[in-house]
């Protein structure tokens, strides 16, 4: 008796820890130039990793990314007015590559 063999797709549901980890969609020229052809950028948790990225935009988009590449840009050390020093923040960016058929609009979501 031959054995059939069901992959039934596992739907990711969008529960409160997958909002943690996309902080907010990066608007610059970049990111402009990224969503030409069907990408997009996030800031995300420190902590996130490319699947956990990948799985917050299935559950919170539903559409599935075909490849997700981070960033972590270092916080540079400014001076103010000459006297003080200080640090801007560390932050880790995602870039996402989605399907051609695939758009988001990120005015309206989030």
């Amino acid at each position: 008796m031959a054995e059939k063999k069901v992959t039934a797709e596992k739907k990711i549901v969008a529960t409160a820890g997958i909002y943690d980890i996309l902080r907010r969609p990066i608007i610059s020229e970049k990111a402009a130039q990224l969503s030409e052809s069907n990408g997009v950028a996030f800031e995300v948790a420190v902590d996130a990793t490319k699947q956990d990225v990948a799985r917050a935009v299935e559950a919170i988009y539903g559409v599935k990314p075909t490849k997700v590449n981070i960033v972590v840009a270092k916080g540079k050390v400014k001076t103010f007015r000459g006297r003080s020093t200080g640090t801007q923040r560390t932050v880790k960016k995602a870039y996402v590559s989605l399907p051609a058929d695939a758009k988001l609009d990120l005015s309206t979501d989030m």
